[in-house]
């Protein structure tokens, strides 16, 4: 079943993000306010296809609950995308997860945006659009590896300018869905997103592939600002990433964040380190992975700040427990 061709039309998506958006916080955000799709961290093909692989399954880790998820890859070797979308599309992963039959993950997506100097210094990541070639390699090995589960790509509107080229030769690849940052690799994330340039990319969609969908992605900080901009540019989703940082109910019709009191945004971000507590163990996640977190929850009162320093210095949950409860 092609779960992406059955969202509604405009759907929201919560970017991945790595070190943010793994089980755990996909968890709080699906019981504040879910998104119509998750993706997981990035996690490099190359390492899950080598001796190393154990060290990398938590970036794919997933519950039972989470039945809208896509399993985002990053790599440069064709055969190991084929051979890992094989796993995920046979439920391989799934399996070794200790999930009921018939969980798996709704699609894979592979990064073609993301501009860390090191991933893009390999040759990965947003460096693909200077090689157009391998990049349509690792898409039709990992679709073979795939079979029927959908394709995607999430990429950026160029590399050091913007480039429609590259966006027509993705849409000639038979993508289910394309996710469009709207940054070049240059800008990083200094400059506002270039809405306008989605939209010229959806005009190109409707010409070269009208059965692939679109997604805009960049500076989205409410569920309304999503809605308007899906409705100028004619997009069939929204996606969101730094935006949630702001409200953990983003994705809410009507958010309740701006009246929650100090207590009740404790209590949730509480809930957060009993379930990191819960999943993670020291050698999976360090203890310093969940200040990413504090300004999401620990903002917006008297003595925020204050209580912030103290948080991003405890060394266990249990004393990030603590502080939370006093």
């Amino acid at each position: 079943m092609n779960r992406l061709a059955q969202l509604p039309k405009p759907f929201f998506v919560l970017a991945p993000m790595d070190d943010v958006t793994d089980t755990v916080f996909r968890q709080i955000v699906a019981g504040c306010a879910s998104p119509d799709l998750f993706f997981t961290e990035f996690v490099n093909v190359d390492g899950l296809q080598s001796p190393g692989r154990d060290r990398l399954l938590k970036k794919l880790q997933m519950m039972g609950a989470e039945t809208s998820l896509v399993a985002q890859l990053w790599g440069l070797k064709p055969e190991n995308f084929r051979k890992t979308a094989q796993q995920i599309a046979d439920g391989t992963f799934a399996r070794e997860f200790g999930l009921p039959e018939g969980v798996n993950f709704v699609g894979i997506d592979l990064n073609m945006g993301c501009p860390a100097k090191s991933e893009v210094k390999s040759g990965a990541c947003s460096a693909l659009i200077k090689n157009p070639a391998l990049a349509v390699e690792i898409i039709k090995a990992t679709q073979e590896g795939a079979g029927n589960l959908p394709v995607s790509v999430k990429t950026r509107l160029g590399f050091n300018e913007i480039d429609f080229s590259w966006h027509e030769t993705l849409l000639r690849q038979n993508l289910h869905m394309l996710t469009i940052h709207g940054r070049t690799r240059k800008e990083m994330s200094k400059v506002p997103a270039h809405w306008d340039d989605i939209g010229t990319i959806r005009e190109l969609r409707d010409k070269l592939a009208p059965q692939t969908l679109i997604v805009g992605n960049g500076d989205v900080e409410s569920r309304q600002q999503g809605l308007e901009l899906a409705a100028k540019y004619q997009l069939d989703g929204i996606m969101v990433g730094r935006g949630i940082f702001h409200d953990p109910y983003l994705f809410a019709d009507s958010s309740p964040w701006s009246t929650k009191t100090r207590e009740e945004r404790m209590a949730l971000y509480a809930r957060h380190v009993k379930l990191f507590a819960d999943t993670w163990k020291e050698s999976d996640r360090r203890i310093a992975t969940l200040n990413k977190f504090c300004k999401i929850y620990v903002s917006d009162f008297d003595g925020a700040k204050e209580l912030r320093e103290q948080l991003m210095e405890a060394d266990s949950t249990a004393e990030l427990l603590d502080l939370l409860a006093s």
